[in-house]
């Protein structure tokens, strides 16, 4: 299972991701869910991947390939004009893998399923947020749903409805998604550390700060242990209920 968010701020977007793959809960792997494509200056595109693992990492092969064929051949991410073309670009292109490979043809619920939440800007654009199904449609984020989350989301949603606000600082971001992952990683073992951050500031057009979140991370261990204690004073300080005698 994965667990990965995107959020759009009014200063850029931030993207975190879980690390994990299993089959099994004897068979554990890590694997990179985060993916970039840039020219400084001209675009910046980010998806994250959750689904079957050799459909994501087909995807993300053909795309990469496909960057850098010097024709016009084959559709390029690092040519679309729009955040829009990239989307229905990557939705196509799930499409295409996911009819290749499925001896059944294409369904939502299929094992070769894949969800992508894509993110970035090009230059003469806004910066704009997709979640692509694996049918190859998709939507994009607004003021109303500011944010999008795929796999394993249930855990660390309640967090990001509450606490969640567009004009929030990326330190603010940072804090919040790294509280609804470790929500989600103490619910959920199919969802594991380490965890990838990549922020993009708006209208910078290049890649921003990356890292990679360890489980000996000294910011991720006092997060997680501030957040427990932190729910348990506040439980404590609510007004008890009282039994009627």
């Amino acid at each position: 299972m994965t667990y990965c968010v995107g959020l759009l701020l009014e200063n850029g977007l931030v993207f975190m991701s879980d690390t994990r793959t299993n089959s099994g809960v004897d068979n554990l792997s890590v694997f990179q869910k985060m993916f970039s494509w840039t020219v400084p200056g001209e675009r910046l595109i980010t998806i994250m991947t959750a689904g079957n693992l050799a459909t994501t990492q087909c995807l993300v092969s053909l795309l990469d390939e496909r960057s850098k064929t010097p024709e016009d051949r084959d559709p390029s991410i690092l040519k679309v004009s729009s955040m829009f073309q990239a989307a229905k670009l990557i939705g196509d292109t799930l499409r295409e893998i996911i009819l290749d490979t499925s001896p059944t043809g294409l369904s939502g619920d299929s094992s070769f399923s894949a969800n992508i939440i894509l993110g970035g800007q090009i230059k003469g654009g806004q910066q704009r947020l997709f979640l692509i199904y694996p049918e190859g449609n998709f939507i994009e984020a607004s003021e109303d749903t500011p944010f999008f989350q795929s796999g394993e989301t249930k855990y660390g949603r309640p967090i990001l409805v509450r606490a969640f606000d567009r004009n929030m600082t990326f330190e603010d971001a940072v804090k919040l998604l790294m509280v609804s992952f470790d929500s989600t990683l103490k619910a959920n073992l199919s969802v594991g550390l380490p965890l990838d951050l990549q922020i993009y500031e708006r209208d910078s057009l290049t890649k921003g700060m990356e890292k990679r979140f360890e489980s000996y991370d000294p910011y991720y261990l006092k997060i997680s242990e501030g957040w427990s204690t932190a729910l348990k004073e506040a439980q404590r300080s609510l007004p008890n209920f009282h039994f009627e005698v």
